[in-house]
């Protein structure tokens, strides 16, 4: 009886540290980086609308673009 209560520990400590070894499915080490991509500051993209000289919706749709980080061309 002793034998099969000391397997039965050494199987459990043995599944135990096998399962610690493994992240969780959500863990940080595969979850993307909280931290979100900076795009141009609206002083800088209405600076850029500004020697382009546009004005009015085309202005509007420069700066969204901009500041949404999509390439104004």
């Amino acid at each position: 009886m002793k034998i099969a209560a000391t397997l039965a520990a050494i199987a459990l400590i043995g599944c135990g540290s096998a399962f610690a070894a493994d992240p969780p499915a959500g863990s940080a080490a595969t979850a993307p980086s909280a931290t979100p991509v900076k795009h141009a500051s609206l002083k800088a993209c209405n600076k850029q609308a500004d020697d382009k000289k546009l004005t009015g919706a085309d202005r509007s749709k420069f700066v969204k673009d901009c500041r949404a980080g999509k390439s104004a061309g």
